[in-house]
Protein backbone atom coordinates (compact mmCIF):
# COMPACT_ATOMS: atom_id res chain seq x y z
CA UNK A 1 0.00 0.00 0.00
CA UNK A 2 3.12 2.46 0.87
CA UNK A 3 4.93 1.39 -2.47
CA UNK A 4 1.55 2.24 -4.35
CA UNK A 5 1.12 4.90 -2.23
CA UNK A 6 4.48 6.76 -3.60
CA UNK A 7 4.11 5.73 -7.17
CA UNK A 8 1.02 7.92 -7.06
CA UNK A 9 2.90 10.50 -5.75
CA UNK A 10 5.46 10.62 -8.21
CA UNK A 11 2.63 10.24 -10.80
CA UNK A 12 0.85 13.33 -9.94
CA UNK A 13 4.57 14.94 -9.42
CA UNK A 14 5.14 14.13 -13.09
CA UNK A 15 2.05 15.52 -14.17
CA UNK A 16 2.78 19.08 -13.09
CA UNK A 17 6.46 19.16 -15.30
CA UNK A 18 4.59 18.44 -18.39
CA UNK A 19 7.30 19.46 -21.19
CA UNK A 20 5.19 22.17 -22.55
CA UNK A 21 7.74 25.53 -23.47
CA UNK A 22 8.63 28.47 -25.67
CA UNK A 23 11.00 28.08 -27.92
CA UNK A 24 14.34 30.77 -27.71
CA UNK A 25 15.50 33.79 -30.23
CA UNK A 26 17.74 32.30 -33.11
CA UNK A 27 18.67 34.37 -36.52
CA UNK A 28 15.40 31.67 -38.25
CA UNK A 29 13.09 32.43 -35.36
CA UNK A 30 12.84 36.25 -33.91
CA UNK A 31 10.08 35.72 -31.76
CA UNK A 32 9.80 33.85 -28.84
CA UNK A 33 6.23 31.70 -28.88
CA UNK A 34 4.69 29.12 -26.79
CA UNK A 35 2.07 26.62 -27.38
CA UNK A 36 -1.56 27.31 -27.70
CA UNK A 37 -3.42 24.46 -26.38
CA UNK A 38 -7.18 23.86 -25.59
CA UNK A 39 -8.23 23.02 -22.10
CA UNK A 40 -9.83 19.66 -23.81
CA UNK A 41 -6.88 17.87 -24.83
CA UNK A 42 -4.33 15.97 -22.94
CA UNK A 43 -0.62 16.37 -23.57
CA UNK A 44 0.92 13.41 -21.85
CA UNK A 45 3.64 13.94 -19.18
CA UNK A 46 5.99 12.24 -21.45
CA UNK A 47 5.52 14.34 -24.96
CA UNK A 48 6.86 17.42 -25.79
CA UNK A 49 5.30 20.66 -27.21
CA UNK A 50 7.75 23.41 -27.51
CA UNK A 51 6.96 26.51 -29.48
CA UNK A 52 4.35 28.28 -31.63
CA UNK A 53 1.99 25.06 -31.86
CA UNK A 54 -1.55 25.19 -31.98
CA UNK A 55 -3.35 22.29 -30.46
CA UNK A 56 -7.28 22.09 -30.68
CA UNK A 57 -10.32 19.77 -29.20
CA UNK A 58 -10.45 17.08 -27.92
CA UNK A 59 -6.62 16.19 -29.22
CA UNK A 60 -4.82 13.33 -27.60
CA UNK A 61 -0.87 13.51 -27.76
CA UNK A 62 0.65 10.18 -26.81
CA UNK A 63 3.96 9.67 -24.95
CA UNK A 64 7.52 10.52 -26.28
CA UNK A 65 5.38 12.22 -28.97
CA UNK A 66 7.35 15.55 -29.76
CA UNK A 67 5.87 18.78 -31.59
CA UNK A 68 8.40 21.47 -31.77
CA UNK A 69 7.94 24.73 -33.33
CA UNK A 70 10.87 26.29 -32.82
CA UNK A 71 12.39 26.14 -36.45
CA UNK A 72 9.43 26.10 -38.97
CA UNK A 73 6.27 27.58 -37.71
CA UNK A 74 3.38 27.56 -36.44
CA UNK A 75 2.27 23.89 -35.97
CA UNK A 76 -1.46 23.40 -36.28
CA UNK A 77 -3.10 20.44 -35.25
CA UNK A 78 -6.94 20.75 -35.76
CA UNK A 79 -9.67 19.10 -33.64
CA UNK A 80 -10.43 15.49 -32.68
CA UNK A 81 -7.03 14.93 -34.14
CA UNK A 82 -5.03 12.18 -32.64
CA UNK A 83 -0.51 11.84 -32.32
CA UNK A 84 0.20 8.86 -31.07
CA UNK A 85 3.32 7.12 -29.51
CA UNK A 86 6.54 8.09 -30.51
CA UNK A 87 5.61 11.16 -33.48
CA UNK A 88 8.09 13.61 -34.82
CA UNK A 89 6.41 16.71 -36.14
CA UNK A 90 8.73 19.56 -36.97
CA UNK A 91 9.58 22.20 -39.75
CA UNK A 92 12.07 23.49 -42.03
CA UNK A 93 13.15 27.03 -41.26
CA UNK A 94 10.11 29.66 -42.59
CA UNK A 95 12.24 32.68 -41.30
CA UNK A 96 15.92 33.92 -41.89
CA UNK A 97 16.63 37.19 -40.39
CA UNK A 98 13.41 37.90 -39.62
CA UNK A 99 12.36 37.73 -43.75
CA UNK A 100 9.54 34.47 -44.07
CA UNK A 101 10.87 31.76 -46.10
CA UNK A 102 7.62 31.32 -48.57
CA UNK A 103 8.41 27.93 -49.81
CA UNK A 104 8.49 26.20 -46.76
CA UNK A 105 5.11 27.45 -45.70
CA UNK A 106 1.51 26.50 -47.20
CA UNK A 107 -1.43 29.41 -47.40
CA UNK A 108 -4.50 27.09 -45.76
CA UNK A 109 -7.91 29.14 -45.72
CA UNK A 110 -5.58 32.83 -45.83
CA UNK A 111 -2.92 31.52 -43.08
CA UNK A 112 0.53 29.84 -43.05
CA UNK A 113 1.75 27.42 -41.65
CA UNK A 114 4.84 25.07 -41.83
CA UNK A 115 2.67 22.32 -40.76
CA UNK A 116 -1.34 21.68 -40.70
CA UNK A 117 -2.82 18.84 -39.95
CA UNK A 118 -6.51 19.11 -40.05
CA UNK A 119 -9.59 17.46 -38.09
CA UNK A 120 -10.01 14.03 -37.34
CA UNK A 121 -6.88 13.30 -38.16
CA UNK A 122 -4.50 10.20 -37.25
CA UNK A 123 -0.80 9.66 -36.63
CA UNK A 124 -0.63 6.66 -35.51
CA UNK A 125 2.94 5.56 -33.74
CA UNK A 126 6.09 6.92 -34.55
CA UNK A 127 4.95 8.74 -37.97
CA UNK A 128 7.24 11.53 -38.70
CA UNK A 129 5.64 14.30 -40.48
CA UNK A 130 8.74 17.49 -41.53
CA UNK A 131 7.56 20.41 -42.59
CA UNK A 132 6.28 22.02 -45.05
CA UNK A 133 3.89 19.72 -44.76
CA UNK A 134 -0.76 19.47 -45.00
CA UNK A 135 -2.23 16.48 -44.08
CA UNK A 136 -6.35 17.20 -44.37
CA UNK A 137 -9.03 16.18 -42.77
CA UNK A 138 -10.20 12.35 -42.28
CA UNK A 139 -6.82 11.04 -43.01
CA UNK A 140 -5.00 8.16 -41.32
CA UNK A 141 -1.34 8.21 -41.71
CA UNK A 142 -0.02 4.46 -40.82
CA UNK A 143 2.95 3.62 -38.23
CA UNK A 144 6.56 4.74 -39.13
CA UNK A 145 5.51 6.96 -42.45
CA UNK A 146 7.74 9.41 -43.39
CA UNK A 147 5.45 13.13 -44.65
CA UNK A 148 8.21 15.59 -45.87
CA UNK A 149 7.32 18.71 -48.44
CA UNK A 150 3.88 17.21 -48.96
CA UNK A 151 0.38 17.50 -49.19
CA UNK A 152 -2.21 14.73 -48.18
CA UNK A 153 -5.74 15.62 -49.22
CA UNK A 154 -9.12 14.47 -47.30
CA UNK A 155 -10.17 11.05 -46.62
CA UNK A 156 -6.73 9.33 -47.68
CA UNK A 157 -5.09 6.55 -45.91
CA UNK A 158 -1.55 5.77 -46.37
CA UNK A 159 -0.84 2.58 -44.83
CA UNK A 160 2.41 1.87 -42.50
CA UNK A 161 5.76 2.39 -43.52
CA UNK A 162 5.26 4.48 -46.48
CA UNK A 163 7.08 7.70 -47.75
CA UNK A 164 5.57 10.84 -49.42
CA UNK A 165 8.60 13.54 -50.51
CA UNK A 166 7.42 16.48 -52.67
CA UNK A 167 4.12 15.32 -53.83
CA UNK A 168 0.55 16.51 -53.49
CA UNK A 169 -1.67 13.66 -53.13
CA UNK A 170 -5.61 14.25 -54.25
CA UNK A 171 -8.41 13.40 -51.84
CA UNK A 172 -9.18 9.91 -50.96
CA UNK A 173 -6.39 7.79 -52.19
CA UNK A 174 -5.10 4.65 -50.82
CA UNK A 175 -1.09 4.95 -50.64
CA UNK A 176 -0.42 0.65 -50.12
CA UNK A 177 1.91 -0.23 -47.29
CA UNK A 178 5.58 0.51 -47.66
CA UNK A 179 5.15 3.05 -50.60
CA UNK A 180 7.56 5.11 -51.98
CA UNK A 181 5.77 8.19 -53.56
CA UNK A 182 8.31 10.89 -54.88
CA UNK A 183 7.02 12.17 -58.43
CA UNK A 184 3.29 14.00 -58.89
CA UNK A 185 2.83 11.02 -61.57
CA UNK A 186 3.29 8.42 -59.15
CA UNK A 187 0.84 10.54 -56.13
CA UNK A 188 -1.62 10.95 -59.22
CA UNK A 189 -1.95 6.76 -59.92
CA UNK A 190 -2.38 6.20 -56.61
CA UNK A 191 -5.19 4.34 -56.08
CA UNK A 192 -9.33 5.65 -55.43
CA UNK A 193 -10.60 4.33 -52.14
CA UNK A 194 -13.46 2.03 -52.58
CA UNK A 195 -16.25 0.60 -50.88
CA UNK A 196 -14.33 -2.49 -50.62
CA UNK A 197 -11.09 -1.44 -49.88
CA UNK A 198 -10.74 -3.08 -46.20
CA UNK A 199 -8.87 0.54 -44.22
CA UNK A 200 -11.56 2.26 -45.40
CA UNK A 201 -13.14 3.31 -42.41
CA UNK A 202 -10.27 2.49 -39.92
CA UNK A 203 -9.46 6.22 -39.34
CA UNK A 204 -12.88 6.61 -38.12
CA UNK A 205 -12.39 3.77 -35.25
CA UNK A 206 -8.79 5.30 -34.40
CA UNK A 207 -10.90 9.02 -33.87
CA UNK A 208 -12.92 7.57 -31.53
CA UNK A 209 -10.76 5.87 -29.06
CA UNK A 210 -8.45 8.92 -28.63
CA UNK A 211 -10.90 11.49 -28.36
CA UNK A 212 -12.32 8.94 -25.77
CA UNK A 213 -8.76 8.48 -23.83
CA UNK A 214 -7.92 12.42 -24.28
CA UNK A 215 -11.58 13.77 -22.69
CA UNK A 216 -10.79 10.39 -20.12
CA UNK A 217 -6.79 11.46 -19.40
CA UNK A 218 -8.49 15.22 -19.25
CA UNK A 219 -10.95 14.26 -16.36
CA UNK A 220 -8.61 12.29 -14.44
CA UNK A 221 -5.67 14.77 -14.19
CA UNK A 222 -8.26 17.69 -13.31
CA UNK A 223 -10.04 14.70 -10.48
CA UNK A 224 -5.74 14.20 -9.20
CA UNK A 225 -5.01 17.70 -8.93
CA UNK A 226 -8.07 18.54 -7.03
Amino acid sequence: MERTLEKREEYEKLGDEKMIGKNVVTDFNSSVSEPEIDPSAYVHPLASVIGRVILGKNIMVSPMASIRGDEGQPLFIGDDSNVQDGVIIHALETEANGIPVEKNLYTINGEKYAVYVGKRVSLAHQVQIHGPAVIHDDTFVGMKTLVFKSLIGSGCVIEPGSLLMGVTVPDHRCIPAGSIVKTQKDADNLPEITEDYPMKDMNRGVVHVNTALAKGYVESSRKLNS
